[in-house]
C-alpha cells in the first residue's frame, strides 16, 4: 500500500557498518514539499518464541549497549545474506539456548522501528523441543543466560520491565492468546 507515498528524489550515503547502514532521503512529501528522513538499512532478523514441554518460555538474558542494561529477550538474531529466516532461527535458537526443536512455525513479519528503520522481524514458534548435545557456539561478543519462565512469570516480567523489548512483550501477549 502506497498510500500518502514519499517519492525519494536523492539518497546520500551516511555510514556502512557491520550490521546497518544509515542514508539520508530527500523525499517529496504528498503535498509536493520536500523533507529529509534519516534512515538505518538493515538486514532483517527472526525471533523464536520457544516452549518447553512443561509449558515454559525460553528466554535469554543479555546486556544491550543502545539501553546500558541487561534485558530479558525471546531467542533471536540477525539474518546472513541470502540466508532463509528458517534457517536463522534455527541456528539462533540453538547458539542462544542450546535448544533444538521438532518443528517450527511461522507466525508473522513485522516491523520493528518503521519510523527510521527498514528492519523486519519474522517471528516463529518453536515446539518440542530438545537439548542439544554438541551446540553451536555464540557468538565471540554475545553473552547471555538462559531462562525458562511461565507465562505469568514472563508477564510480570514485562511489568518489571525486565522483559523491555517490543519482540519478546509481542511474544508473550501472542502466547497468553492461545
Amino acid at each position: 500500500m502506497k498510500k500518502f507515498e514519499e517519492k525519494t528524489i536523492k539518497t546520500t550515503a551516511i555510514y556502512d557498518g557491520k550490521i546497518v547502514k544509515l542514508q539520508i532521503d530527500e523525499v517529496t512529501l504528498p503535498n509536493g514539499q520536500v523533507a529529509k528522513r534519516e534512515i538505518i538499512k538493515h538486514p532483517g532478523a527472526v525471533a523464536v518464541i520457544a516452549v518447553t514441554a512443561e509449558g515454559k518460555l525460553v528466554l535469554v538474558e543479555q546486556y544491550r549497549k543502545a539501553l546500558e542494561r541487561s534485558i530479558v529477550e525471546i531467542p533471536a538474531g540477525k539474518l546472513e545474506p541470502g540466508e532463509e529466516p528458517i534457517v536463522t532461527a534455527r541456528r539462533e535458537l540453538e547458539e542462544e539456548t542450546g535448544y533444538g526443536a521438532q518443528s517450527f512455525t511461522f507466525l508473522q513479519t513485522f516491523a520493528t522501528s518503521p519510523g527510521f528503520a527498514n528492519e523486519v522481524i519474522h517471528l516463529f514458534i518453536a515446539k518440542d523441543l530438545y537439548k542439544i548435545d554438541n551446540k553451536a557456539d555464540l557468538d565471540e561478543d554475545e553473552f547471555v543466560e538462559l531462562l525458562e519462565v511461565s507465562l505469568e512469570e514472563a508477564q510480570q516480567m514485562i511489568v518489571d520491565e525486565r522483559i523491555y523489548d517490543a519482540k519478546t512483550a509481542f511474544a508473550v501477549l501472542w502466547l497468553a492468546t492461545q
